[in-house]
């Protein structure tokens, strides 16, 4: 192997050795229970509070909106399943096609809740006209994701949000692929609730949060101790939380310079892959997340494009990390009216902080080869 190139910053990214160095004293001497009254208790606790009044910060909401989770997809959860405690009254959910299964499998496993899904076009974008025209009186939540994690498209939250203030319907969204790579100011989104994970913005992996707007009140998520202001019982994962709010921060902080920067690479990089032959950019062309790049190449699998990238030292991935070992298409793919078989040829590349302008010409300088090699032996390329 040549050299080593990580391209699947989507799936997870490399924490910094900054957010590590911060974590490292709540590992090991600081390690106290934070609902202890002792010295070592209480300085844990301290940091905690600290931690979220940075989050907070990053967003613009206000520290006692912060609730700590173990994920993004229990953030979800936690968003989806209280809302249904809270609105028993209520039967009625509206998500879209496209969002990831941490939203689509709980509000799938409600009881008696009736559940319509918005489509998007073909480059992914939701139209905000589709969701008041699937509104009902007993409408309790919606749920559409900030940004798409397969094909990068970013939604127009905000107005979302607007149509779901005027019925009075609760409005949570995914926003883990979003958070610490776009602006995200929930008071300007004016969402309800919003989920985040640490490590898609290089932070540590199992710690997320779940962003409440003060006077929601949904009840607890986890019932037991009072952590969490009651909404979620556990003793708190005190060191990884520490360790997000220093990810979170620095990404804030770096937002434009590395926005700008991982523009450059990705418009070379969809520059250069559009020049192989049958080949599709899926996604809106411009409105995506900076570095997130997806392709289907015509002809071929994508976990065979996968492993002759591995090969030669790339990370890549077809589709989202959650479903890459599953044989059937992306579901997000599909819903922007792609064929199973064009779908089947997915190849997601999404760049970070640390990638390179070398590192996007070795990618396209060892996929060419690759493509032409996968095709030669297709017995569907010849069909295209």
């Amino acid at each position: 192997m040549s050299r080593f190139v990580y391209a699947d910053n989507a799936a997870t990214s490399k924490m910094r050795k900054e957010v590590l160095e911060a974590m490292i004293p709540f590992l090991s001497s600081s390690f106290g229970n934070p609902s202890s009254i002792y010295s070592i208790g209480r300085d844990a606790k301290k940091e905690i509070e600290k931690a979220r009044k940075t989050i907070a910060e990053c967003i613009n909401a206000s520290p006692e909106e912060i609730v700590f989770t173990s994920c993004g997809s229990e953030s979800d959860n936690f968003a989806i399943r209280s809302s249904r405690e809270k609105h028993k009254n209520k039967n009625h959910i509206i998500t879209s096609k496209i969002e990831h299964h941490a939203v689509l499998n709980p509000i799938k496993n409600l009881q008696n809740v009736e559940v319509s899904y918005l489509s998007p076009d073909r480059f992914g974008v939701l139209n905000p006209d589709d969701l008041s025209k699937e509104l009902k009186d007993d409408t309790f939540l919606v749920s559409i994701m900030t940004a798409n994690n397969e094909i990068g498209t970013i939604e127009p939250i905000e107005e979302f949000s607007k149509i779901c203030k005027k019925n009075s319907v609760l409005f949570h969204t995914d926003a883990v692929q979003a958070v610490g790579h776009i602006e995200i100011d929930v008071k300007k989104l004016g969402v309800d609730m919003l989920s985040a994970s640490a490590h898609k913005f290089n932070g540590p992996k199992g710690i997320g949060f779940l962003y409440v707007k003060k006077g929601t009140n949904i009840p607890p998520f986890i019932r037991g101790g009072a952590q969490e202001r009651n909404l979620r019982a556990g003793t708190e994962n005190v060191s990884s939380i520490v360790g997000m709010a220093k990810a979170l921060e620095i990404s804030i902080s770096e937002m434009d310079s590395v926005s700008i920067k991982l523009k450059n690479m990705q418009n070379r990089l969809v520059d250069k892959i559009l020049k192989i032959d049958k080949t599709i950019l899926t996604g809106h062309p411009s409105n995506r997340i900076p570095g997130s790049c997806s392709f289907c190449f015509l002809g071929i699998e994508g976990e065979s494009i996968l492993m002759n990238l591995d090969a030669v030292g790339i990370c890549a991935s077809s589709g989202s990390a959650c479903t890459s070992g599953s044989l059937d298409p992306s579901h997000v793919l599909l819903s922007i009216g792609l064929s199973h078989e064009v779908a089947h040829g997915s190849l997601r590349l999404t760049l970070g902080y640390e990638n390179t302008i070398d590192d996007v010409d070795y990618i396209c300088e060892s996929l060419v080869p690759v493509i032409d090699r996968l095709r030669v032996m297709s017995p569907i390329w010849e069909k295209c």
